[in-house]
């Protein structure tokens, strides 16, 4: 699965289990990828590298947009937020509306 923001294409990954939600992107280095939460905020405690995060409704709409977010931050929860994609630092270049997924390779 992928997740297309910008003209560009980065594999998805779902993070559908607690282990994987309670170590999403800790301690990752050189990250490639986009992971998707279910959930409406986040903290980048323990990270190793900045990343990009958006938040969207449950049809992908985009709500809010963080660019290039440092370790040791909150993202408090928001008011109907229902995902959130944590990406590679310096993915989200402009204003995006709504991000694509792709379901093929």
């Amino acid at each position: 699965m992928y997740i297309v923001i910008d003209n560009r294409k980065i594999k998805l990954l779902y993070a559908d289990t607690f282990i994987k939600k309670l170590i999403g992107l800790t301690f990752k280095k050189n990250i490639n990828y986009c992971l998707r939460f279910r959930c409406n905020g986040i903290h980048t405690f323990f990270m190793k590298e900045n990343i990009d995060v958006i938040l969207t409704d449950k049809n992908n709409n985009i709500l809010y947009t963080y660019k290039d977010l440092s370790k040791n931050r909150i993202i408090f929860p928001k008011k109907k937020v229902y995902y959130t994609y944590e990406l590679p630092k310096n993915t989200i270049k402009k204003n995006i509306k709504k991000i694509n997924i792709i379901n093929k390779n």
